[in-house]
């Protein structure tokens, strides 16, 4: 885990900048920048913001079903990619693309994260 920065605090302002982003991501993002975990199941990996806001301007957010465009924050070791909604719902896509369909993996990003801490400490 990489701890926020003045620098990852900008990015996170630019992404704000660029498209709606929920509170939850923005919240994550003051805290911390990153996070690389390879060696938990596939591995997870949580973007940093300069990253997330790079995918913006290359690929647009996510469209999932009648939700608002999603933001893909965070992928695993299989490409798969998770991405948040405005409703705060946390996304996972089906096969490693952008444009497949994606289903429920968490209701909020905080449930996200609790389900990977239960995987590191091996209670999933």
């Amino acid at each position: 885990m990489t701890l926020a920065t003045d620098e990852s605090h900008d990015a996170t302002g630019t992404l704000v900048d660029l498209t709606p982003i929920p509170s939850d991501l923005t919240t994550l993002y003051w805290v911390m920048c990153e996070v690389s975990l390879p060696d938990i199941e596939n591995g997870y990996f949580i973007h940093s913001p300069s990253m997330v806001a790079g995918h913006v301007r290359e690929y647009g957010s996510v469209q999932i079903d009648d939700e608002r465009p999603a933001l893909v924050f965070a992928s695993d070791g299989g490409g798969h990619l998770f991405a948040v909604t405005g409703s705060g719902r946390v996304w996972r896509s089906t096969t490693a693309s952008w444009s497949d369909e994606f289903e429920v993996a968490a209701d909020s990003i905080r449930e996200f994260l609790e389900g990977i801490g239960r995987k590191v400490t091996g209670q999933d």
